[in-house]
This record gives C-alpha cells, structure tokens and sequence, in this order.
C-alpha cells in the first residue's frame, strides 16, 4: 500500500481503538450477578425463566431485580431493558 509515496504496510494502517462509549455509573454500582439477570430481563425472561437458567432460586431473582431497579434508579422492567439497551449490554 503506498502512503505519500511511501509503503505502507497494513499493520500500521490499523484503524485506533474505539473509545470505550459512554456508560451509566450506576452500571458500576451492579454485581456480576446482576448484570447477569439484567441481561437476561433485557431479553424479554421471566423471573422463573432467568431463575432456571442461571440456576438460582425464584425469590433470589426477584431480589436481584429489586437491587438493580434501585441501583440504577429505574421505576420498572420496562427502564431496566432501556438501561441496559443504552449501556450496550445486549
């Protein structure tokens, strides 16, 4: 590849990095878990559904959703997918 007359080898053509796209703090406030069960409310599951899946219990579940509504300030599930959605979590 020629650059100015130069050659120009593909590796220092490399496109830079991306910077990281802005996030929520809130998000940081999350656990690992949570955002597990955030990703998985973003997907359109059940509180059962996520429950078998991530093999925990129904009522854990239902307190991982109640902790991330409050961490991230959101009113309902319908917020949580939104949160989620902007934070490129799914």
């Amino acid at each position: 590849m020629l650059a100015h007359g130069n050659i120009v080898s593909a590796q220092t053509m490399q496109v830079p990095e991306q910077q990281n796209a802005y996030t929520d703090p809130e998000l940081e406030d999350l656990t690992e878990r949570e955002r597990e069960v955030l990703i998985e409310i973003a997907h359109g599951l059940s509180n059962q559904e996520i429950a078998d899946k991530l093999f925990i219990s129904l009522p854990t579940v239902k307190t991982h959703v109640a902790h991330i509504l409050a961490k991230i300030n959101a009113r309902d599930r319908v917020q949580a997918v939104v949160f989620a959605y902007e934070n490129k979590l799914v």
